[in-house]
């Protein structure tokens, strides 16, 4: 059964940093794409950031862009999303979700779509103070 675990949310002032990550197992890996969404109260699930084996492409939503970096780690199985410069819009539940079923191509365009994952992780809470 697909686990995915994620880690180092917590609290931070406007304009610091944070690393989250998401370590995920119980599947067999060839290749595969990993992303992270973030939810608030009352508000839709939305994608924040994308990341597939082959050839490490990367994915962004434009309110993120240039603030935050998504990577493997070692093992591509785990991921990171390094977040600087935040804000308190960034305040959110943040959560791992692992693509196994849609071909790279595929995912360029659809890296955003809840249903383009096939596994979801539990979620780690941010909260950025102003």
């Amino acid at each position: 059964q697909v686990q995915l675990v994620e880690s180092g949310g917590g609290s931070v002032a406007a304009g610091g940093s944070l690393r989250l990550s998401c370590a995920a197992s119980g599947f067999a890996y060839i290749s595969n794409c990993m992303g992270w969404f973030r939810q608030a109260p009352g508000k839709e699930r939305e994608a924040v950031a994308g990341i597939c084996t082959g050839g490490s492409r990367t994915y962004y939503a434009d309110s993120v862009k240039d603030r935050f970096i998504i990577s493997f780690g070692a093992a591509k199985n785990t991921t990171h999303l390094a977040m600087s410069g935040v804000k308190p819009e960034d305040t959110s539940m943040y959560y791992c979700a692992l693509s196994t079923r849609v071909p790279y191509l595929v995912y360029a365009q659809m890296w955003y779509m809840t249903r383009a994952y096939d596994s979801w992780g539990q979620g780690t809470q941010v909260t950025v103070s102003s």
